[in-house]
């Protein structure tokens, strides 16, 4: 029996094929996309959209095989990580490299049956974040900014798979992910910031958690914010928000500032996971507000 058989046929290999794919990240960035195809159709059709959800599910869940094939052998160094099914050896290399091919490819056809667009921002993004943003995890901070690219990616996806275009409306998206990427990756680094050193990962734009991490921290939570209130001036394109929407994004925007200030003044672990589940919370509620907002107005 080869291995690859054995890995199959043995207890729990379902569930250690489903956990390699990081479910609960991958249903978190399929939700963007979701949010995005919503905002960018004008006639909802089920058939497209459980393309890209399944699409969507089969590209992400790729990514994180490819990023944890690369990083087995740090993954094994760091609490949060050991207990995978690659660390562990549940699931081998060999093993893995297939299953993330196989939805890589499986998710690209699926994106290309809905438009070209969609398939080739889908595929830009799995070469970004696993060929790219990964190997860069160990030798720079600016690995923020380059997977802050393939992370911004999903939300504006849903736009094009309902349009079929790249324009204002998606561009829009895309920048409002993409900054807010920052402070929500910041404070993960922040608060697991020894699990990261111990696996080598350099996450931090200063290096540490320190002031100087914490002022662009809030920088960035600034920039989120303002981004988020584009859409109320009307300045782009089909995507625009009411007054009413606006002001509940703004405060929202403020609940998300008043944590990075926090963070800047204290200074802790407990804060910085604060900070990540807020930054969760704000991206997650500004997407069904666009959402609602257009659909209720």
């Amino acid at each position: 029996m080869t291995e690859v058989n054995a890995i199959e046929k043995s207890p729990g290999a379902i569930k250690n094929f489903i956990e390699i794919t990081k479910p609960r990240l991958s249903i978190v960035v399929v939700f963007s996309s979701i949010a995005g195809y919503f905002l960018g159709a004008d006639v909802v059709d089920w058939k497209v959209l459980l393309m890209l959800c399944v699409g969507g599910y089969f590209l992400v869940g790729s990514s994180n095989v490819f990023n944890q094939i690369i990083e087995k052998d740090l993954d094994a160094l760091m609490k949060r990580t050991r207990n995978r099914p690659m660390p562990t050896g549940r699931i081998s290399v060999q093993t893995a490299w297939i299953y993330g091919l196989a939805m890589a490819l499986s998710g690209i056809y699926l994106l290309y049956l809905i438009n070209f667009a969609t398939a080739f921002f889908g595929a830009l993004s799995i070469v970004l974040y696993a060929a790219v943003y990964t190997p860069l995890k160990t030798r720079t901070p600016l690995c923020v900014f380059v997977g802050a690219f393939p992370g911004a990616i999903p939300y504006m996806l849903g736009w094009v798979a309902a349009s079929g275009n790249f324009g204002i409306e998606p561009g829009t998206l895309f920048m409002l992910q993409f900054f807010w990427q920052f402070p929500h990756f910041w404070a993960i680094g922040w608060m697991l910031e020894d699990d990261y050193k111990a696996g080598g990962f350099k996450m931090m734009p200063t290096g540490s958690a320190d002031k100087g991490t914490a002022v662009q921290i809030i920088w960035y939570t600034i920039l989120t914010v303002a981004i988020s209130l584009i859409p109320a001036f009307g300045v782009s394109g089909e995507l625009y928000m009411t007054w009413i929407s606006a002001i509940v994004v703004g405060l929202l925007g403020l609940w998300f500032l008043y944590y990075a200030i926090k963070l800047y003044k204290e200074r802790s672990k407990a804060i910085a996971r604060k900070l990540m589940l807020v930054s969760v919370s704000y991206i997650t509620l500004i997407q069904i507000i666009y959402v609602l907002d257009k659909f209720l107005r």
